[in-house]
């Protein structure tokens, strides 16, 4: 095992007694070494509860017969993180995520990993630093929060209060409405409701190979999400000692279940599920760091083939926790598979030790063969109970197929759509190109409403993020605008902040039938309406979206994959001739090394060094 570099021998009589002040006892030398990544941290709430689920794991794994160690990773919270200086640190926070916990596997050669992320930038941070440890790992999140309800009974998510704080900037909801929205919004522990980006890429790792199923849509609240865990620690074991015996070559590394093809299966599923924008970003980037050719264009040929047959919160009313009472990812991917046959690779492996073709046999609720386990996981249902803690509501329900839409509140089968019902032919996710975007921009089409698909109007500029808001809210912002946000690319914000404050002042104003919004920035998965990001390249890379004038006539059209705006070529190029780049904001400090080396969106934002 590769962990007999620091226990057996004589020579590491040392690391040994290191390792007996943890607790590891005689027989623990000839066990597997098993790195229990964890997440945990008190401000964000998907992963405030994470210290019992990291301890869950660690008597979980030492059932299984492997030798535990925890340890934990940062976390930002873009959520609080929003609309200040703070949220120039989240993006650049996947890459220290991703550093750390390679110093962490390769300082101390353990046999295997369980990662316990959930949200923002931890997902992808620790799958790119999964790929390049390439040692037998298993993916298991804390889980999607629930939805909040209002006393009214209105359902609402941490999307509907952005939105009410913009809406009452403008006096159009009272002091008394926000605060109920405030309580309400997010209720419980776990990854924010909605399909935003922590659930995004929570559900991505199913199709991904990389964590088991029901992972990204199963509370964190529920009881039964011990099941998840168990199983977890019980197959990292299992992998740790197959890889022993087998060594590489039989799926069971992480290089050999991230392949160009499982990465076309996430992004058939973020396409089929409306997913968020950043999942485009992060998986560009988890491609990247595993050495597997990916790009936008690839992405784009999916997106054109693959069925929108799921929305969910922010572009419908539905939340994660319906997706999952109607059957979760794998329904969702046995739909697409019904519907349009051969688009999934399906013999791709997975940490299950069986293909995701098997997997969705096994866990479609609307197979043939899925067993009574899946359906009684299937059944759990939010408790509606603020503050719950995690891993502590009990199922109610023997069966999902016990619970009937008026129980439900819904309809499974408009939640989860058959691909001849589809809510559109082709994917949520679309990446658009032209003179404004000449290396692609991204847009959540399944967040678009019908009206804005094509929208054209005069630029309405701002320099950065801030300024933008308060912008919006202060009415410079009117009916037909183009609003664009520059300058807030991974170079020039630097950082990347998400656009969740402006995108939320849009509708919060009542403007997200009749303006757009493009940005060299990116947007939270809680955006929706014709807003569209990743404009590469940035423009403090000087791309075109750093040339644009006020009043400039900008079109965004999405069912053309364009995003143009009216110049010709030589007038772009004029003013490229006098344009200069601005001085860097920060000129010490992590941002200011980060900005040294980040590439645009197009790339995945990664870090590039000679």
């Amino acid at each position: 095992m590769r962990s007999d570099t620091i226990k057996l021998g004589d020579a590491r009589a040392p690391h040994r007694s290191l390792l007996r002040a943890t607790g590891v006892g005689d027989d623990d030398f000839r066990k597997p070494f098993i790195a229990v990544c964890n997440s945990y941290t008190d401000i964000i709430p998907g992963h405030v509860h994470l210290d019992k689920v990291g301890q869950f794991v660690k008597e979980c794994v030492r059932e299984a017969g492997g030798v535990p160690f925890v340890f934990n990773t940062i976390g930002v919270d873009d959520g609080i993180a929003m609309g200040h200086a703070g949220m120039k640190f989240s993006l650049p926070s996947r890459e220290i995520i991703a550093d750390a916990v390679e110093t962490m596997i390769n300082a101390h050669c353990f046999d295997g990993m369980i990662c316990i992320p959930n949200c923002d930038k931890i997902v992808p941070g620790m799958l790119m630093a999964t790929v390049r440890c390439n040692i037998p790992t298993v993916f298991v999140s804390g889980g999607p929060m629930e939805a909040g309800r209002t006393p009214d009974g209105k359902t609402v998510d941490l999307v509907s209060v952005f939105a009410g704080a913009a809406a009452r900037q403008n006096n159009k909801i009272s002091a008394e409405e926000l605060l109920a929205l405030e309580k309400a919004g997010c209720p419980t522990c776990g990854s924010c409701s909605g399909m935003f980006t922590a659930n995004s890429m929570n559900c991505l790792c199913e199709a991904l190979g990389m964590a088991l199923p029901m992972n990204g849509t199963l509370l964190a609240t529920s009881a039964e999400r011990k099941r998840l865990f168990r199983r977890a620690a019980r197959r990292i074991v299992e992998m740790v000692l197959e890889f022993d015996k087998l060594g590489p070559g039989h799926g069971l590394l992480p290089r050999e279940i991230i392949t160009q093809d499982s990465i076309d299966n996430s992004m058939v599923l973020d396409m089929a599920m409306g997913g968020s924008t950043n999942t485009v970003l992060h998986m560009l980037a988890v491609a990247n760091e595993a050495g597997v050719p990916y790009d936008i264009e690839r992405i784009n040929s999916l997106s054109k083939r693959t069925p929108n047959v799921c929305r969910v919160a922010p572009s419908s009313k539905y939340h994660v926790e319906d997706v999952h009472n109607s059957g979760g990812i794998h329904t969702i991917l046995g739909s697409v598979e019904r519907g349009r046959p051969g688009l999934l690779k399906l013999e791709c492996p997975t940490v299950t030790g069986r293909t995701l073709g098997q997997n969705i046999a096994d866990y479609d609720i609307r197979g043939q063969a899925v067993e009574e386990e899946v359906l009684e996981l299937a059944a759990v249902t939010a408790g509606r109970e603020q503050n719950v803690p995690g891993m502590s509501v009990e199922r109610k329900a023997r069966s999902v197929r016990d619970l009937t839409p008026d129980e439900l509140g819904f309809d499974p089968y408009d939640c989860i759509r058959e691909v001849e019902n589809a809510y559109s032919p082709e994917g949520g996710l679309v990446i658009l190109r032209g003179n404004l975007a000449p290396k692609g921009a991204v847009v959540k089409a399944a967040g678009v409403l019908p009206q804005m698909m094509k929208h054209a109007g005069p630029a309405v500029i701002f320099e950065s993020e801030t300024d933008a808001y308060a912008g919006i809210v202060n009415g410079k912002v009117k009916k037909g605008d183009v609003v664009v946000i520059r300058y807030e690319g991974p170079k020039g914000g630097p950082g990347m902040q998400e656009m969740l404050a402006p995108t939320s002042a849009i509708q919060g104003m009542g403007l997200g039938d009749s303006v757009a919004l493009i940005t060299d920035g990116r947007f939270s998965g809680g955006t929706a309406g014709a807003c569209v990001c990743h404009v590469s390249p940035e423009a403090a890379a000087g791309g075109p979206i750093a040339l644009v004038e006020p009043g400039d006539i900008i079109e965004v059209d999405i069912r053309k994959r364009k995003l143009t705006v009216k110049l010709t070529r030589q007038e772009l190029a004029a003013r490229k001739k006098k344009w200069t780049r601005p001085e860097p904001r920060f000129k010490t400090g992590c941002l200011a090394k980060y900005a040294s080396m980040a590439t645009s969106a197009d790339t995945g934002a990664v870090l590039k060094w000679k």
